[in-house]
């Protein structure tokens, strides 16, 4: 039997634990440089699937209307109307735990939804509440208070579709099996070193 059929046969039809850590391994392998920079170009973005890790965006009351009752006033004062967000994509917000699919942000308008980098680990994502002069943008999470408006001068792409929940696979990953894992590791290398 030839090398290539021994490691096929070992990666689809061998049912042993290494099999399986193969297999795991071989699909991360797949997704991290071959789908993703291949969805990045499609999309023009570096980015073109994130998970939502927070519930800034989220619209926690039964409807818009009762939304707008609680949050509208800032957004008055701001010169944005009723009538104008409700034309807005993702107007009743989104969830901790959806993925958003992101395309290239040129033509970014107040409204949209963009992702921006900064000192924080992950991405965030709020929506554009006002455009600068100098081209910056300022944003804002829906759910989160008249006192988080950000700057920023730059987006790495605006939010186009909403899957939802699918991003929990990632926060259940990245919180609850990785870093606990991880952070003692590089606590111990870290302690080696010192």
């Amino acid at each position: 039997m030839s090398t290539f059929r021994k490691i096929w046969n070992f990666i689809w039809h061998e049912d042993s634990i290494l099999s399986w850590i193969v297999n795991i391994i071989l699909a991360l392998v797949i997704v991290k440089f071959l789908i993703y920079p291949g969805l990045g170009l499609i999309f023009n973005t570096n980015y073109p699937l994130v998970a939502v890790v927070s519930g800034s965006m989220e619209h926690n009351q039964r409807n818009f209307d009762e939304w707008w009752s609680v949050n509208g006033n800032w957004y008055e004062k701001n010169n944005i109307t009723k009538e104008q967000f409700e034309k807005f994509r993702f107007k009743n917000g989104f969830n901790k735990g959806d993925i958003m699919v992101l395309f290239g942000s040129k033509n970014v308008k107040v409204g949209d939804v963009i992702v921006y980098t900064s000192t924080n680990t992950y991405p965030i994502i709020h929506r554009v509440v006002k455009i600068n002069q100098d081209s910056s943008f300022i944003m804002k999470g829906d759910h989160n208070s008249d006192k988080d408006p950000t700057s920023v001068s730059s987006s790495v792409g605006k939010a186009v579709i909403r899957i939802p929940l699918l991003g929990y696979i990632k926060i259940l990953f990245i919180d609850y099996i990785f870093n606990p894992i991880l952070k003692p590791v590089i606590s111990f290398i870290i302690g080696i070193f010192k």
